[in-house]
């Protein structure tokens, strides 16, 4: 059953409760709120008009599978769009407007309480929701993965854009939600660029999936890059020039306002606890081609970001966590990550 596309009640309520308050201080502002939310509600009800994805037909001995993945192959340059379910198009378009709806509120109402935490909560399960799509279809993509929960993910896609909300889809959604929120309110604090504090105060936030795959896989060096690199801000590149610096000058410590002069340049992945949360997905896409480009050339570091890793953990049932303790460690224990 297709099912148009529409705001929450909690995101519905927080949009009146933001457009209310501009209409007492800004009249025209919260007009502008509402013509917005007006334009994408038309949006959602006017993609419900159009065939379902889950409803396309392979080609003659294709899978669904091999349909999704040739449909995100195909969503850029823009001369491939024209063979992809208009759909799949559209619904990607439609979560994209809707980030930027919201991020108009935090731009209007700005540090307003009480109106901060949730709006920004608020772009960060949206954009969670993109990172799940993205990690599915890598999984995709991986030969190594098993088929029949290949199956099971590309049904899931057709569904999540079919408007129908799987509650395993959500569920690992809102586990990278969970995450983000944690590393959100704990900022990197630097120091001894050695992340224990970092993990330890994310890893307090975090549900037994989370502990289940941090206690299976922070022994290995590859986690403990793309978690380093996710918990600082800092390519796995980058954060080994620092260490290598405070060694040579014999330097403890090193604190937010000196990582750039350390490095000598603005770092490669710009994300910071005040920036604007749409740059969590660029933050994400700039980790994940950063690990495709050492997978292609063999450079040290992580061959995937560490949402990747968390959600195939967890898309698998814990697989990987059998057949890793049965493999050889590497690297440091799992209590330190340099």
């Amino acid at each position: 059953m297709l099912l148009t596309l529409t705001l929450k009640d909690h995101e519905a309520h927080l949009v009146e409760l933001a457009a209310g308050y501009l209409d007492r201080t800004r009249p025209e502002e919260g007009a502008r709120i509402r013509r917005r939310f007006m334009a994408l509600a038309s949006y959602g009800e006017t993609i419900s008009r159009f065939p379902p994805a889950g409803g396309s037909a392979p080609p003659e001995g294709a899978s669904q599978e091999q349909l999704l993945f040739a449909s995100r192959s195909g969503l850029s340059p823009l001369s491939r769009l024209l063979p992809i379910p208009v759909r799949i198009i559209a619904v990607r378009n439609y979560y994209a407007a809707k980030c930027q709806a919201f991020a108009l509120i935090a731009d209007l109402v700005g540090d307003t309480e009480p109106f901060k935490l949730p709006v920004r909560r608020t772009i960060i399960a949206i954009m969670c929701a993109f990172l799940t799509e993205e990690v599915y279809f890598t999984c995709l993509e991986d030969r190594d993965f098993p088929q029949e929960i290949k199956s099971r993910l590309a049904g899931e896609l057709a569904s999540m854009w079919d408007g129908n909300e799987e509650p395993q889809t959500l569920s690992h959604a809102a586990a990278l939600e969970a995450l983000w929120a944690a590393r959100d309110a704990a900022p990197p604090s630097f120091g001894t660029m050695d992340g224990s504090s970092e993990l330890l105060r994310v890893s307090f936030e975090l549900d037994k999936d989370w502990q289940a795959f941090i206690s299976s896989r922070v022994g290995h060096n590859e986690t403990r890059w793309a978690l380093e690199e996710f918990l600082f801000g800092l390519s796995y590149e980058e954060i080994s020039a620092i260490r290598e610096s405070l060694i040579n000058l014999g330097i403890n410590a090193v604190n937010r306002d000196e990582v750039r002069l350390f490095l000598g340049r603005r770092p490669k992945y710009v994300i910071s606890n005040d920036d604007n949360p749409l740059g969590i997905y660029d933050f994400f896409i700039d980790r994940r081609d950063a690990a495709a480009l050492r997978r292609e050339t063999a450079a040290p570091g992580p061959r995937q970001t560490l949402e990747e890793m968390y959600l195939r953990f967890r898309l698998a049932g814990n697989r990987e966590q059998r057949a890793e303790n049965k493999g050889e460690r590497t690297g440091n224990s799992p209590g330190r990550l340099s």
